[in-house]
């Protein structure tokens, strides 16, 4: 099970390489144009302790020094200080513009990752492996890249797409049950704005021992979500119309983690959340009933937060200050049915606390 999806967008077009086991080939194939004297990699610290020797044996063969930056996991090295420490460690290990730089982990080490690479030299290369679900369909697809701030989360960054990305479904093979279930979130929201048959496809997570899910048909999952994000963003690299739609559930998403300060609820945890209350706010602003295909899934969120921790007035505060509000009125992603996002300016409070609570009963 090998595939090569192509991203193409107005500033680069990339491959990507998804399959199990795949990681010494395409990075070989991806690096052979390249000097082989130095290679820089940023990687995720317990993806470090899990498979450095496998990710050593890859490497050593195909440059003559490497130098390795490990960044604490978490959403805490998404910071402005982590930033300064890997840019600087880069400068002072003398690299440059055409070193190329290797990104392997989830969602936070290749968005600070592909942002030291954005801003380091105005510039250079990057090679992005994701070793999450989460990572794999989403994060590490479309060059969005950026670090969080006292404010907001990702307030500040850059789109930066990369040389390549490669996504080796070995990696997965230690991944915790709670990090699938952050993937599971993002798969089901191209579900809900694109493709409404992945509801029933992403049965397969529901499986107790992640092990036993069919790799034929996480492979297949694996790859419709990669083409889905990569179509969008096709057609809008820098998010000024249709790639807006992928933030379905994340305006409340990110109200939640960062009422949660970024630690106490993770941010497939937070989508999931999200989607619940998009969906409410949807069938309330254009009188539709959605069903409940989200249904399934709920089983398999088990959240550490209690409704009494959050204050609505305080979450839609935090919504104001979203980096993607133009206006007075918070613009949310909605849905007018499965399969059809509109962008919609929403003035009623009442509306949106409605859809407030409705996530909330699942806590």
């Amino acid at each position: 099970m090998k595939s090569n999806i192509t991203v193409e967008t107005s500033s680069a077009t990339y491959p990507v390489f998804t399959g199990e086991n795949i990681l010494a080939d395409a990075l070989a194939s991806v690096l052979n144009d390249y000097p082989k004297d130095t290679l820089y990699l940023i990687i995720d610290e317990k993806v470090q302790k899990a498979h450095h020797r496998h990710i050593d044996t890859v490497i050593s063969p195909l440059f003559d020094k490497l130098h390795t930056f490990v960044v604490p996991s978490g959403e805490a090295s998404k910071t402005v200080g982590f930033w300064e420490k890997c840019t600087g460690y880069l400068l002072t290990h003398q690299v440059r513009r055409n070193t190329p730089i290797i990104v392997i982990g989830g969602g936070v080490t290749g968005d600070l990752g592909g942002f030291v690479a954005a801003t380091t030299l105005r510039g250079v290369p990057f090679i992005h492996i994701p070793t999450t679900l989460l990572a794999m369909v989403d994060s590490s697809i479309g060059g969005k890249t950026g670090i969080n701030f006292e404010t907001g989360k990702n307030l500040i960054g850059s789109f930066n797409q990369p040389e390549a990305v490669i996504a080796d479904t070995a990696f997965l093979q230690t991944l915790p049950d709670k990090e699938w279930i952050n993937g599971l979130s993002e798969i089901l929201k191209y579900a809900a704005i694109r493709d409404s048959s992945i509801f029933d496809e992403a049965k397969i997570f529901t499986e107790q021992d992640k092990s036993n899910i069919d790799r034929v048909k996480l492979h297949s999952i694996i790859n419709k979500s990669i083409r889905i994000k990569a179509e969008i963003v096709k057609e809008d690299e820098f998010e000024s119309g249709v790639r807006a739609y992928l933030n379905f559930g994340h305006t409340f998403a990110h109200a939640l983690e960062k009422a949660c300060k970024f630690s106490e609820i993770s941010h497939g945890e937070a989508v999931f959340l999200g989607m619940l209350a998009a969906k409410k706010l949807s069938e309330e602003i254009f009188s539709v009933h959605l069903g409940d295909p989200f249904g399934p899934f709920k089983k398999l969120y088990s959240f550490s937060v209690e409704k009494q921790n959050f204050d609505m007035d305080s979450l839609n505060t935090v919504m104001k200050s979203d980096k993607k509000r133009v206006g007075e009125y918070i613009t949310f992603v909605l849905l007018q049915n499965w399969q059809q996002p509109v962008l919609k300016t929403v003035a009623d409070q009442t509306l949106i606390n409605r859809a407030w609570k409705t996530a909330f009963e699942e806590l």
